[in-house]
């Protein structure tokens, strides 16, 4: 394996490099937890690795909130995100989708752009985010930018929408607190063991209601259960103007069964089909008992 690795300073450099290597095999990378890996399965011969981890920019590099609501740039780290009081309050899910991910050490490099890029089927952050209904800001070699839903990102196992010519420079969290007063919020994983583990199954869910409990926004997704993550949208619905504190256990059973809908999972050396179904099912079920909130 033979690769070069070249660091940035700014955007433009950047761009600048992008548009010079758009003839020739380069990758970027921020942490590099999970490219370093991929290089080590597929050794690459001529390559340039983009080191974007010292972009002074502080549009890749933060979270801010506006009036509309947060955005992150892709080289925000999964540390930052957990220490983010913010993020703690507005999105219990991201938070736990990033405490949940691998070590204190690797959460200090691993970055969100990264976590989405890789477009694992299990990837914590990337399930968290889908929940959320987040959108991708796209940048490319001229510097224009495009928006699409993070559900149009994914295209398949490991791969995305973005050009040879692109790379995702940030992520929005659009936020409506005007008429939601409570926040149903959490990131469920299973895995083989409890820590430095790929999820076997995961769920995000993030729901919103009144005072009185009545559901009036839902974002339940899933991840390591399908070629991609999927956005459970069939059992959002079905929670639409429901009481939170008031689903039955046939609702419960309705609502796990719409979200194993979109559930194709394979059997590996983790775990089997069968069983991904089962947890997925069971832990579907479970999130009405989860009744903790942030409230605004």
């Amino acid at each position: 394996m033979n690769f070069e690795i070249i660091n940035q300073s700014t955007t433009p450099e950047l761009l600048s490099s992008i548009r010079r290597l758009r003839n020739k095999k380069f990758r970027l990378g921020a942490g590099c937890t999970d490219l370093l890996l991929d290089l080590k399965r597929n050794p690459a011969e001529d390559l340039t690795v983009i080191n974007i981890s010292q972009v002074r920019d502080t549009q890749f590099t933060d979270i801010k909130q506006s009036s509309s609501g947060f955005r992150l740039g892709a080289c925000v780290t999964a540390d930052k995100i957990v220490t983010d009081e913010k993020i703690k309050k507005y999105f219990p899910v991201l938070y736990g989708s990033a405490l949940n991910l691998a070590s204190t050490q690797i959460r200090q490099v691993a970055s969100v752009g990264g976590n989405l890029c890789t477009a694992s089927p299990s990837g914590d952050i990337a399930c968290a985010l889908m929940a959320l209904k987040a959108e991708c800001e796209i940048m490319n070699a001229n510097g224009r930018k495009r928006i699409i839903t993070i559900r149009d990102f994914f295209t398949g196992p490991r791969m995305t929408v973005l050009k040879e010519n692109e790379f995702l420079y940030g992520i929005i969290l659009p936020i409506n607190l005007r008429d939601a007063k409570r926040i149903f919020s959490g990131f469920i994983k299973i895995g083989t063991r409890k820590s430095m583990e790929c999820s076997v199954v995961s769920l995000a869910y993030h729901i919103q209601t009144k005072d009185s409990g009545e559901i009036i926004l839902a974002g339940i997704s899933i991840g390591a259960s399908a070629p991609t993550i999927r956005f459970a949208e069939n059992a959002c619905s079905l929670l639409l103007g429901k009481n939170m504190f008031k689903i039955s256990e046939e609702e419960k059973k309705q609502f796990a069964e719409k979200v194993l809908g979109y559930a194709s999972p394979i059997s590996d050396i983790r775990a089997t089909a069968w069983y991904r179904k089962e947890v997925l099912f069971n832990i579907s079920k479970s999130i009405f008992e989860r009744t903790t909130d942030n409230e605004n």
